[in-house]
């Protein structure tokens, strides 16, 4: 936030303090929700600093350090952003972010939902490690036939950068993914059934669709670089729907989610 702030986002990035104040306060705001989440996702840039740059350690263990307060029963999924594996990713700063965090990309089941975790750096500039961009396509591949043949109720995806902000076809731009890079993976996506892909990156909220696909692009806890407040999205998922909506913090943290939202639910049970 001190970065944006004062227009240097390399020098900035130094003081982290209130990041680390409303990261405590979405953990709690979590921990609190009724009925309990499935899961708790971070759609990418965990951290400010990029690879190499001197604060990272320190705001990775930070970051850490609040998160080991949530829950034990709510599983968090970390998704991997440009400031966690750069700009243009190489081998090595992928492999990096997979020994801090986890894999790169992965898929995993709840309820009869097919979760995919991808790596949109890859899609985004791959120049520097082509063979991890091709090995993650023949992977996702694999993934959606195994998502056909078990008829599962929803497919939804997450990754860092959105395919595109409000439509499908707008131009190029830092925040959504070049035209016909755009155009595969949107295609892929239709013809597959994936209902939903929900990212970050944008630092504001927005979305659209594509042919049945939505594309969610939700705020942050941290920096925001529109008018929306710091906060959350909260997704409720049931076998015809998926419905969600974004929070501020303090609004989650004093009030919890919206009746229809725990109504929609409990029928669900």
């Amino acid at each position: 936030m001190k970065a944006w702030a004062i227009g240097d986002c390399d020098n900035g990035g130094d003081e982290w303090g209130e990041e680390i104040k409303l990261t405590e306060q979405a953990v709690q705001a979590v921990n609190k929700l009724n009925p309990k989440p499935k899961f708790f996702v971070l759609c990418g840039d965990l951290i400010h600093g990029m690879p190499g740059s001197q604060w990272r350690t320190d705001q990775e263990q930070d970051l850490k350090n609040v998160l080991k307060n949530t829950d034990q029963d709510i599983p968090l999924v970390f998704v991997s952003g440009n400031h966690d594996i750069g700009n243009t990713p190489t081998r090595e700063t992928i492999d990096t972010y997979c020994k801090h965090w986890g894999d790169d990309y992965f898929s995993f089941w709840v309820g009869g939902v097919f979760f995919l975790v991808l790596n949109s750096q890859l899609y985004f500039d791959s120049s520097k490690c082509p063979e991890l961009k091709q090995a993650q396509d023949v992977w996702l591949n694999g993934q959606l036939a195994v998502a056909e043949k078990h008829k599962c109720k929803h497919i939804i995806v997450f990754q860092h950068i959105p395919l595109f902000l409000r439509k499908p076809d707008e131009e190029n731009d830092y925040f959504n993914l070049e035209k016909s890079v755009r155009q595969e993976i949107m295609e892929k996506f239709h013809k597959a059934g994936v209902k939903a892909v929900f990212s970050g990156h944008y630092h504001r909220n927005a979305g659209g669709s594509y042919r049945g696909l939505e594309m969610v692009v939700s705020s942050a806890i941290g920096c925001q670089l529109g008018e929306d407040q710091h906060g959350l999205r909260v997704v409720a998922v049931t076998a015809e729907k998926i419905v969600h909506r974004y929070y501020s913090l303090n609004e989650l943290s004093s009030q919890g989610i919206d009746k229809d939202l725990v109504d929609m639910l409990a029928k669900q049970n």
